[in-house]
């Protein structure tokens, strides 16, 4: 199913994304940069050399920092900016194009102050009449070297969801579809407050046991707070929910964690966010889950403490010590 696709959005994801589409001869790629200085140097180096070295993009993914040159005559637009930018960077972009056709979003996050997951960030600003979400356990270090990844597409279009599965899959790449946009969009930004929950744990020098404990609860205080706003519970127990969590809990290549380490390490979030390439939405997304949770009156533990750590100043070995004396309960699932 050969298709003209511009991926918006040239960080490590993007990138691979646009790999993986041009990987299919027939398709069209365009490859979005929202700075004129980042386009030039992918072109001249045809690589990603920040975010993705050694990972070469071929001739046929144009590069281009031009919006209405990426998008023209395309069948599917794909968003992949990270969600602190995601808002600002398509207002700028918006008075440029018209979104008449569909888009895929690949961020995961949730916006501070409005609460708004990126699907409803991108209908308001952009106004597309129609959009899903992809999400699940997918590293762009592995995608973009063709390693085997299972995803998931989500959207209340089943017909849109089945075109983007024809459209993504490959013999490297498996998608799965579903309707719970709200379950695989909060289970795709709770699971990076739990990463940086998983460094904290790694960088304390703790083993398997409590990382196993941590995964489980943590899975059951996202599909707790995923259910409270609408999802649907069995999300929470695929790709988008358990299958994410795994992966970001526990591989090398996983920023949230990277930041728990840090953390655990006595460094300041200031000056971890500072130094780093990517961004670690589960920064981002612990300060509005956390104020949402309260506003809500959910229990979320894990969240509160991981909060407390990154905003309030919390020792994370203390933050730890007051999670494992929280008082006796039975054990719930939801």
């Amino acid at each position: 199913m050969p298709a003209n696709i511009a991926v918006l959005g040239d960080g490590a994801w993007g990138t691979a994304v646009a790999l993986l589409l041009a990987s299919d001869p027939a398709n069209r790629v365009a490859l979005w940069s929202a700075r004129e200085e980042n386009a030039r140097i992918l072109r001249e180096r045809r690589e990603n050399v920040n975010l993705l070295p050694g990972v070469p993009i071929p001739p046929q993914v144009e590069l281009t920092s031009d919006i209405g040159q990426a998008v023209d005559g395309t069948d599917l637009w794909v968003v992949a900016i990270p969600t602190a930018y995601l808002r600002t960077t398509l207002q700028r972009v918006a008075p440029a194009v018209r979104c008449d056709r569909p888009v895929l979003s690949l961020v995961k996050g949730l916006e501070n102050g409005t609460f708004l997951r990126p699907t409803e960030i991108i209908g308001q600003v952009l106004g597309c009449p129609e959009v899903a979400v992809l999400s699940g356990p997918s590293h762009a270090e592995e995608v973009s070297r063709g390693l085997p990844t299972t995803v998931v597409v989500a959207s209340a279009d089943w017909e849109l969801a089945r075109t983007v599965q024809r459209l993504f899959s490959g013999d490297r790449f498996r998608v799965y579809t579903n309707l719970d946009v709200v379950g695989v969009e909060l289970g795709g930004a709770l699971k990076n407050v739990i990463g940086i929950a998983a460094g904290i744990g790694d960088g304390l020098g703790f083993g398997d046991n409590s990382k196993s404990a941590l995964l489980t609860r943590g899975l059951v205080e996202i599909a707790r707070f995923g259910v409270a706003l609408g999802a649907e519970h069995q999300t929470f127990f695929g790709l988008a929910g358990l299958g994410d969590l795994v992966t970001t809990c526990i591989s090398r290549h996983g920023r949230n964690r990277h930041v728990g380490e840090r953390l655990a390490s006595g460094e300041k979030p200031e000056a971890i966010l500072a130094s780093m390439k990517m961004v670690a939405e589960g920064v981002y997304t612990a300060k509005s889950v956390y104020e949402k949770s309260r506003q809500m009156g959910i229990d979320m533990p894990i969240t509160t403490e991981v909060y407390r750590v990154l905003y309030e100043g919390k020792d994370p070995a203390q933050a730890v010590r007051d999670l494992m004396l929280r008082q006796p309960r039975s054990e719930k699932f939801i």
